[in-house]
């Protein structure tokens, strides 16, 4: 048995003497041995554990901590320090990471209640027409670049967004009609658009959370436009957060869903998108779908390989050409 081993089993049932000074020797195994110092030499310290005494090599052996403070009060020292690095780790994960594209937090921030956060975030949310129907979208970059469902756009080149602007309290629609397809994946249902209207302003956007944050009977809230009712807001509650559909998994929720919804957002209390609201069961009530956060994140983080192709309109994909084989130069004489 090597001497590793020997240490993990005394910690095991490792005590310091009663009424002792004791001594803490960390060791580079990220352990520690309590007890009193009996010698210190060259290649080796010598610990009391109160029930045998323990030789420790010297090259093993970290940090010798004197015994003058109260073991309470170490502890409270190491609880104080390790609460300090939680806190501030914790912090680094809440701050939001912004990619440049887009902005991201992979942890909820504060939650806030559905009436100020629809107020915060209804002006990023549109409706997006197309001659065969509608449905809704969210703009993730203030450029005009905006998420919504394959679905809503298949099979359609003209295509207009609507987006309700705040001015002097009241909102002003603005329908704009220059809207290409960027990239668009037909397998995970996601299209990403830009609006290309000269006279278009910098748009509100929102931020994409993370659905792995969330927890089963977490409170969410979609904003779309289902029939065509423009802006409607529905809440509930996430049932589920691995319904298989079609050998993908889904967000499931309370939250009313329907035609028109489609490509608009799920939002958590914190304002944060998990979702793109995609589908329902139409023989059930409180039974509505959406694609998870990550699943969004992933398609734009690789948004170049789903990039829409002018040539072959009906192929969701631009594959790239193979790389050609390398030039080999003659060997100099």
């Amino acid at each position: 048995m090597s001497l590793k081993n020997i240490f993990v089993l005394v910690l095991c049932a490792l005590s310091a003497p009663g009424g002792a000074r004791a001594d803490v020797v960390e060791l580079k195994e990220k352990s520690s041995v309590t007890g009193k110092i009996l010698a210190e030499k060259r290649d080796s310290v010598v610990v009391d554990l109160g029930y045998t005494v323990l030789v420790i090599p010297r090259d093993h052996v970290a940090k010798i901590s004197s015994g003058d403070a109260a073991p309470a009060e170490r502890d409270s020292k190491k609880k104080s320090s390790s609460e300090k690095k939680a806190v501030a780790a914790e912090t680094r994960n809440e701050a939001p990471v912004s990619t440049g594209f887009y902005r991201s937090s992979p942890k909820a921030g504060p939650e806030r209640n559905v009436r100020d956060l629809v107020n915060q975030l209804g002006e990023a949310v549109v409706q997006v027409r197309t001659p065969g129907g509608l449905g809704s979208g969210f703009f993730i970059n203030e450029d005009g670049f905006l998420m919504t469902n394959f679905h809503v756009i298949e099979g359609e080149t003209q295509i207009s967004v609507e987006v309700y602007h705040q001015k002097n309290g009241q909102l002003e629609r603005k329908t704009y009609k220059q809207v290409r397809i960027v990239a668009m994946n037909k397998f995970q249902d996601l299209t990403l658009l830009k609006v290309d209207d000269k006279d278009a302003p910098k748009f509100k956007t929102v931020g994409i959370g993370s659905a792995d944050a969330l927890s089963v009977g977490e409170r969410v809230f979609a904003i779309g436009s289902p029939l065509g009712l423009e802006r409607t807001v529905t809440e509930g509650i996430l049932s589920t957060k691995t319904r298989q559909v079609g050998g993908d998994l889904y967000l499931q929720t309370t939250a009313q869903i329907n035609p028109g919804n489609s490509g608009g957002p799920l939002f958590n209390l914190s304002g944060e998108v998990v979702g793109i609201t995609n589908m329902k069961i139409n023989f059930g009530e409180g039974l509505g779908f959406a694609i998870p956060a990550e699943v969004v994140r992933y398609f734009l983080d690789h948004r170049d390989a789903y990039t829409y192709s002018n040539d072959n309109p009906s192929n969701p994909f631009r594959y790239l050409e193979p790389p050609g084989r390398t030039k080999q130069s003659a060997p100099k004489e």
